[in-house]
């Protein structure tokens, strides 16, 4: 080889560790297309880290869980991710999956998380009914809490003859953060967990 080809080999070889080095910090920043489905996942686990034994049978002032809520990003680039809490009786509106959107009732409790391409984040959950009514037809809970954090829910539940309980339901929102409007949108993903409200 004359000195004119091991210059091009010495520069292409340069060029190529270069932009083998700077891969992963330009994927934080930039998306490249990975040919893979793009997405989040979402989870709640029970007590014992599994997806079974959550609380269901609620008793006023006992604190219940933890619960674990977790999330991780398969979207091919870095996410700012946001988890909206909420709480529910039987009639009021779930998450509409056809339409993507939330439901339209308020948040209780939210965290807010940055998680790279491939990392997941966890947290456990604790809550309590503090505050309930009851007659023999009814329950009207005023307030819960969530991780030792009072909330004013004043949410009302008729008996449900047929399962025999006063349901509710305390579900969580995935929500991502969008450049383009610079504020947070739904991600169309929710998991929950029933409870029987039982005095």
């Amino acid at each position: 080889m004359n000195l004119r080809e091991y210059q091009t080999v010495f520069t292409v070889t340069i060029g190529v560790l270069s932009l083998v080095a700077t891969f992963p910090t330009a994927s934080m920043i930039v998306p490249f297309p990975l040919g893979k489905d793009r997405f989040s996942e979402l989870w709640l686990l029970g007590p014992e880290h599994m997806a079974e034994s959550y609380p269901f049978n609620i008793r006023v002032g006992e604190a219940q869980g933890p619960v674990y809520v977790g999330a991780r990003n398969h979207m091919g680039y870095s996410q700012y991710y946001m988890i909206y809490v909420k709480f529910r009786n039987q009639t009021q509106p779930l998450p509409n999956a056809t339409a993507s959107q939330p439901s339209p009732l308020p948040p209780l409790y939210e965290y807010q998380f940055f998680l790279l391409d491939g990392e997941e984040w966890e947290k456990p959950l604790m809550f309590a009914i503090q505050n309930a009514q009851f007659n023999d037809r009814s329950v009207f809970i005023r307030d819960i809490s969530i991780n030792d954090a009072p909330f004013s829910v004043n949410c009302y539940s008729t008996l449900d003859s047929d399962n025999v309980g006063f349901y509710y339901q305390l579900f969580f929102e995935l929500w991502l953060y969008d450049a383009s409007s610079q504020g947070f949108r739904y991600h169309n993903r929710f998991v929950g967990i029933w409870l029987n409200v039982t005095g």
